[in-house]
């Protein structure tokens, strides 16, 4: 497991902020996406781990907009439904599991994230 050397507590702390602000996509619509996006533009110049974790939530919540797109589609077979709450279980669980392995001071990779944001 690769551990990651914070230079400052806020970089730790923005870190962590890009993955768990996902989660504000419960409440507000795409916000799985502005959330990260936000955190991810404004310390993504100061702190290099902020931009590399900003990337790494912001490519897994697009990822998953496109998985659901997909599942949407596939509503009219009734195969949909299932994975649209499988998707959203996902990405509720990932984006959890991402913050606290940050916050540890460990390297998270997203399973199933396409490299959109390089």
């Amino acid at each position: 497991m690769e551990t990651i050397n914070f230079s400052s507590s806020d970089e730790r702390t923005f870190s962590i902020l890009c993955h768990i602000s996902a989660l504000s996509g419960l409440v507000i619509p795409f916000g799985h996406i502005i959330g990260p996006l936000v955190f991810w533009l404004i310390k993504k110049d100061e702190y290099p781990e902020v931009d590399r974790q900003g990337k790494a939530a912001l490519n897994f919540q697009i990822s998953l907009t496109i998985y659901a797109i997909i599942a949407a589609l596939l509503i009219v077979i009734l195969i949909g439904f299932v994975l649209l709450a499988l998707i959203g279980i996902f990405g509720i669980v990932m984006s959890i599991v991402a913050a606290v392995k940050t916050s540890n001071g460990a390297r998270f990779s997203y399973p199933l994230s396409i490299n959109i944001i390089s």
